[in-house]
């Protein structure tokens, strides 16, 4: 020790540090979908699109949304189904066996909050080339994507869309085209369902980069809620193949079950989004049934990407008010309601319950 009052000097005894500089697990992304059923216009719908327009031979469909575009526009990525072809300029409207509906369907349709639609169903080809033609180019011009029918060979092959930094990949496939047959030179004119066919497609989205593939089917049997031995052989070999994430369905006008297949969520039929079924003694009260379904999905920094199960909001289209679709649990909270109006709903989701109960949201 010093006597000369001189601190002594500090040698340090800690060997030089020897970890690896800190990295940073980059964060899980997420991104939320909503999806819904038919979207299928029959006469009294145009008609009434006309009366909320005020003007002849113009139509507003966005009223109809008003009740579900809380639902519709609170997600990332919102897909509808779109069943019919828009009307070719110089062609009537129609509704059954062929529909052509008004243009400003589209309008009302991006006015909901709806980002995109599949559009392959048995109906996508009753107006022929040309309905497909103008169907995509009011899509285009009010700025919605699609699946599922096309212009050119190379628009219905897979496409990548980014959301919330995620890859996906929508396709959409229709079971037929009702006895129309696609000319030999445009068989790429609507999307057929083809279990190799549907592989092929999602193998293909993936090589290009996509990380989610969400497939849309329209499928099943009218007005049939339980899944067809169609479906589920269907179902099982498309899921089979380890390229699908998510499969919503439709067609069937009627809400079909939920469930895991080969691990992936299988929504075998939302029913009807928007429709006057019943339009004949076939269709029962269930068909003014549909269900708005949600979906999260999250894939982490290795591409692991994970679906949780789906949350059901119950629909049910109100055609004695203005064809609106009806948020059923919404309209059930509400304290103002006659017995009449809360008995029509109980019995609506007494319907969306007895098929999806366990997947339906808490009463808001």
């Amino acid at each position: 020790m010093p006597l000369t009052g001189e601190l002594p000097a500090v040698v340090s005894t800690v060997a030089p540090s020897t970890l690896a500089p800190t990295t940073t697990i980059p964060p899980i992304r997420t991104m939320s979908m909503a999806f819904s059923g038919d979207v299928l216009i029959h006469s009294p719908i145009w008609e009434e699109a006309e009366v909320y327009a005020g003007v002849k031979d113009s139509y507003n469909f966005a009223p109809m949304w008003d009740d579900v575009r809380g639902l519709v526009s609170s997600v990332d990525l919102a897909i509808c189904h779109l069943e019919v072809p828009i009307a070719p300029p110089g062609q009537e409207f129609l509704a059954l066996p062929l529909y052509a509906s008004p243009k400003e369907l589209i309008a009302g349709i991006a006015s909901a909050g709806y980002d995109r639609c599949s559009i392959a169903s048995n109906h996508a080809y009753d107006m022929r080339g040309v309905g497909i033609d103008t169907t995509l180019a009011m899509f285009e011009q009010n700025g919605l994507g699609w699946a599922g029918t096309a212009r050119s060979p190379a628009e219905i092959e897979p496409r990548i869309i980014e959301v919330n930094g995620i890859k996906v990949t929508h396709l959409s496939y229709t079971w037929s085209l009702n006895g129309l047959r696609l000319p030999a030179d445009e068989q790429w004119r609507v999307a057929l369902i083809d279990s190799a066919r549907i592989i092929a497609d999602c193998t293909k989205a993936r090589e290009m980069g996509a990380e989610a593939v969400v497939v849309s089917m329209h499928w099943g049997t009218e007005p049939v809620a339980n899944i067809t031995t169609y479906q589920q052989k269907i179902a099982d070999e498309i899921t089979a193949s380890g390229q699908i994430d998510l499969i919503v369905g439709h067609h069937s006008h009627v809400v079909q079950p939920v469930k895991q297949v080969n691990g992936v969520w299988t929504v075998f039929g939302m029913g009807n989004s928007l429709s006057s079924h019943p339009t004949r003694e076939f269709f029962t009260d269930a068909s003014q049934d549909g269900v708005v379904v949600m979906v999260n999905l999250s894939v982490t920094h290795d591409g692991v990407v994970t679906v949780e199960p789906p949350v059901v909001h119950p629909t049910w289209v109100d055609k004695r008010n203005g064809y609106v679709i009806r948020d059923v649990l919404a309209q059930l909270a509400r304290t103002d309601l006659s017995s009449g109006q809360r008995s029509t709903y109980e019995k609506s989701l007494q319907r969306t319950t007895k098929m999806v109960g366990d997947f339906i949201s808490p009463t808001p």
